[in-house]
């Protein structure tokens, strides 16, 4: 319809005062660009800056949102149409040295563009989508949700560009070769499957961790021999920062077959710790020194808030070098540096108290006996 309308509005205007000057007609038409340029960014501008107007007067809403969106997109749009109404200038006549089948193919790129426009338009849409979903996921206490987002975000707009790319190549610029292209990609898909194997596992193992949910962002846990916080789920991978700093990336084929230890999901934390008092302490200190690790355990709130998991002290064994006392106790709640802060409390303590009865710590000892000749 744009095609026909520029073609009657070119009949209906006078070329004899530029007809017979190929220069003047191709000034004219320089001419007509750069002022179709200029209008395009000047029409940029003014969306951009009215949208960014009203959102720092109301927020942001979705007038803002898509006029934003949309302000890159409408200068392409009008270079689209520039670009057909800068052809009315020439004079298409082969008895001027130019060919008429240069019109044809002048409306095809201008339509070209226009169609660029109008999925430029889309793809900048999916961005006033992804503003809604995560506002809408951001209610939700599954932060995995929020990762999701930009996931079918990707999705969607490379499927955008992909179907963009087919329907212009095919229906405008005349590229008879796509159905025999796409034929061909479909007797070669099985080779082709086989070399991106990696990838396709990857991500159906997005997919699986998405479906699943093992883990939320932020929490710790321990895949294989790496250990520390979930940063991002991406399509192919997934990033684990550890306690070292070290910012891990594993293929999520590899995340959804390992198995995955959620430490922070665990309840509370707990410490199971051996102390060994020399045998020279004897039946009274080796009793003294396990009431005394009763009572310190006893004083602290944050190891005490599980009626069914009570500290546990006892005079367990006999070692080979030592008297050994099992201590073990529950933490909570799950905070791993509070727990460290907790640990260090009680050892100081015991320490303390271990000094002041005389009580010693056994090491690793040996005796030897050195026979005399008589």
């Amino acid at each position: 319809m744009l095609m026909t309308a520029v073609n009657s509005l070119q009949s209906i205007i006078n070329y004899e005062v530029i007809k017979g000057n190929p220069l003047w007609r191709l000034g004219l038409m320089l001419l007509a660009i750069l002022f179709i340029l200029a209008a395009a960014k000047i029409l940029q501008v003014i969306l951009y800056s009215y949208s960014q107007k009203i959102k720092a007067k109301r927020g942001i809403n979705l007038i803002t949102l898509t006029t934003e969106a949309l302000s890159k997109p409408a200068c392409v749009l009008i270079i689209g149409i520039g670009i057909a109404i800068c052809k009315m200038p020439l004079y298409f006549s082969d008895e001027l040295g130019i060919n008429t089948s240069i019109a044809g193919k002048w409306d095809k790129v201008a339509e070209a563009v226009i169609a660029i426009a109008l999925a430029y338009a889309l793809y900048r849409m999916v961005d006033v989508a992804e503003y809604y979903l995560q506002k809408a996921v951001g209610k939700t206490e599954n932060k995995l949700d929020d990762m999701l987002v930009p996931v079918l975000r990707k999705s969607i707009r490379i499927a955008i560009a992909v179907i963009a790319a087919l329907l212009i190549a095919e229906n405008i610029l005349g590229a008879d070769n796509i159905k025999s292209l796409m034929l061909s990609a479909g007797v070669g898909g099985i080779a082709i499957a086989f070399a991106a194997k990696e990838t396709i596992a990857n991500f159906f193992g997005s997919i699986t961790i998405f479906a699943d949910r093992p883990f939320q962002i932020n929490d710790l846990v321990k895949v294989g021999q790496h250990t520390g916080t979930i940063e991002e789920v991406g399509l192919r991978s997934s990033r684990i920062r550890t306690f070292e700093g070290h910012l891990i990336t594993i293929p999520n084929s590899m995340m959804a077959n390992e198995t995955i230890e959620n430490i922070g999901k665990r309840p509370f934390i707990r410490r199971t710790s051996n102390i060994t008092i020399t045998y020279d302490s004897g039946f009274e200190k080796t009793q003294k020194a396990t009431g005394i690790i009763k009572e310190i355990l006893a004083g602290i709130p944050e190891i005490n808030n599980y009626p069914d998991k009570p500290p546990r002290v006892y005079f367990s064994n006999f070692n080979d070098c030592s008297l050994n006392i099992y201590m073990s106790y529950w933490f909570s709640p799950v905070d791993y540096w509070k727990w460290f802060e907790t640990n260090e409390r009680v050892n100081f303590e015991i320490l303390k108290r271990f000094d002041a009865e005389g009580i010693e710590f056994a090491f690793p000892t040996q005796t030897l006996y050195v026979k005399k000749d008589q």
